[in-house]
């Protein structure tokens, strides 16, 4: 059940009244203040693949049921990735291209190449690494005394992880995450507000830190970071040459590979918390962690959407969709559909289909990193079951201020000696 605030309770008065015609689920003041909830349940119920006629970021389509979404995230012919994923277009003069934001032919032709450094024999060689660094940050953690878990925890595994996937220097991994977040902000909506010719300085640094890297993994003998994958493969070793293509391509691994771990780190200790009959059920059975990992995922929903845009006319849930209209599948309701999920909002480390969330998107663009994302949680929740009687909330979360990311910026926690 969702938990009850003040907030919330106005949020669900401020949805009966407001006109359906009126809705617009692109304000990031609703999500950080998680008071979004409403306005989806009313839109599943009454108006689910609803038009959004004025915005910041223009008229859109808003799909929030969980079969609509499947039905526009598997017609990749007809709702297409460029130029954006963003509910936000793109400024004309400051384009980076990536894989996530095209279509066939060249998003499995960028796509391809760097699949082998999250495929299944990398993991099998990182995961003694993450259990290893998984015990390190676990055992380092305060005792008795409030801490952010976001700091000690979410923020330390993911960036270590990072760093690995990319062979980055260790000792500047502080860098990634800092990146990521630059990369989600925009001037309307992001984890990072600023002005929008400081955020371009920082991601053209960016661009000249992973040129001279490229260019040094280009002489010498490939390896499996992401990096040099690209830089052997004949596909993808000369968007060195193009700034904007290489921005774009390990811009969008580097917030694949925070937001989605990060977030669901935090997220879950949260939702454990909010439900303490199910962090009993996980202290009695710890088998339950791998099916409780695919719940977090679908309760946290790490990103609440993804843009497509029209390239025919085309029919979503009775509704005509003309060429060219923005159409944004809301993840964030979709995986709290009541005819999909039964009692969604509901945090159950047992549900039978937890692993049919679509947090990770589906068909070709469906999360390439989904199973490091996966194996990093396993191994933080056995490895914390082996220390901790219980990691206890002990204040409210700060969320980002961000329409995107569902991300948790404080979490205040104490843990028992």
């Amino acid at each position: 059940m969702l938990q009850n605030t003040p907030a919330l309770e106005a949020a669900r008065v401020e949805a009966l009244q407001t006109p359906l015609e009126d809705f617009d689920m692109s304000k990031p003041e609703r999500f950080q203040s998680s008071t979004h909830w409403p306005f989806f349940d009313r839109m599943r119920a009454e108006d689910p693949v609803h038009y959004c006629r004025d915005s910041d970021y223009g008229p859109y389509w808003s799909v929030t049921k969980w079969s609509d979404i499947m039905t526009v995230e598997t017609n990749h012919r007809v709702f297409s990735s460029q130029p954006t994923i963003f509910i936000g277009d793109p400024f004309t003069d400051f384009q980076p291209q990536s894989f996530i934001t095209s279509d066939e032919p060249r998003h499995s032709k960028w796509r391809k190449p760097v699949m082998p450094g999250v495929g299944p024999h990398r993991l099998d060689e990182i995961e003694a690494l993450i259990r290893s660094r998984v015990g390190v940050i676990l055992d380092e953690l305060p005792r008795n005394e409030e801490f952010n878990w976001v700091e000690k925890v979410s923020v330390e595994l993911t960036t270590q992880m990072l760093a690995t996937l990319f062979d980055f220097p260790f000792e500047d991994r502080h860098l990634l995450p800092y990146w990521s977040d630059i990369v989600t902000a925009t001037p309307l909506a992001g984890a990072a507000k600023m002005d929008e010719e400081e955020r371009r300085k920082i991601l053209m640094e960016i661009v000249a830190t992973f040129t001279e890297m490229w260019r040094e993994r280009a002489a010498a003998e490939q390896k499996f970071d992401f990096i040099s994958l690209m830089a052997h493969h004949d596909d993808t070793k000369d968007i060195v040459d193009d700034p904007f293509t290489m921005l774009g391509n390990l811009s969008l691994l580097i917030v694949g590979g925070n937001d989605t771990t990060r977030n669901s780190i935090s997220g879950g200790v949260l939702a454990l918390n909010q439900f303490p009959d199910q962090y009993d059920r996980l202290r009695a059975d710890p088998s339950i962690i791998p099916n409780m990992v695919k719940e977090i995922v679908r309760y946290q929903t790490p990103l609440s959407y993804m843009r497509r845009t029209a390239l025919d006319d085309f029919e979503v849930g009775g509704k005509a969709i003309k060429k060219g209209d923005k159409v944004v599948m809301w993840y964030i309701s979709g995986n709290r559909d009541e005819e999909k999920f039964d009692n969604a909002y509901d945090f159950d480390i047992g549900r039978a289909n937890a692993k049919s969330h679509i947090s990770f998107g589906f068909g070709v663009h469906r999360c390439m990193g989904n199973h490091v994302a996966e194996m990093q949680l396993r191994i933080l929740w056995e490895e914390i079951l082996q220390r901790f009687d219980k990691i206890e909330v002990v204040g409210p979360e700060k969320r980002v201020s961000s329409n995107f990311v569902m991300g948790i910026e404080e979490l205040p926690v104490r843990i028992a000696a």
